[in-house]
């Protein structure tokens, strides 16, 4: 005799499983883009794009501004800026008012990189999320909310 109660969960019912597959799935295409075309990973692409937004929005981008922005864990966010440093991509200075930090700026490749990837990722994105029709605006707003809520 089985007990599986707790796995007899419909699958159209279990929605972090559902985000899963959804994840999983645009990411492929993300990836495969990012990969094939600019030679950089979605964690890279994710960090010089919030880069760039961050620097047209503040005045100085650091790495724990990037951590908040992102969500992505900060042992992630210093290697993958490392990574991009060394790819020239991004640089280092100090940061006015803060002596402990470093302030993330785009060099003029990654400036020429992010503006030709986001074209592409906005086409992906488009094209992915568009087959919610009107639904997509509600969708935007229940994810805003629960990384709203859950944001630490």
């Amino acid at each position: 005799m089985r007990n599986n109660d707790a796995f007899d969960v419909r699958i159209e019912n279990s929605s972090g499983f559902l985000l899963w597959q959804v994840t999983s799935l645009w990411q492929r295409k993300i990836r495969r883009l990012l990969n094939r075309k600019y030679q950089i990973t979605h964690a890279q692409y994710v960090l010089l794009a919030s880069t760039h937004w961050l620097a047209v929005h503040n005045s100085e981008v650091t790495q724990n501004l990037l951590v908040h922005h992102t969500k992505i864990e900060a042992m992630n966010v210093s290697q993958v800026l490392k990574k991009l440093e060394n790819m020239g991509f991004i640089a280092r200075k100090g940061h006015s008012l803060d002596i402990r930090a470093k302030a993330v700026f785009l060099t003029e490749s990654g400036q020429e990189l992010i503006q030709k990837a986001n074209k592409d990722i906005e086409k992906i994105d488009l094209n992915f999320f568009n087959k919610l029709d009107d639904g997509l605006g509600n969708f935007n707003d229940s994810l805003i909310k629960l990384i709203s809520y859950h944001d630490d």
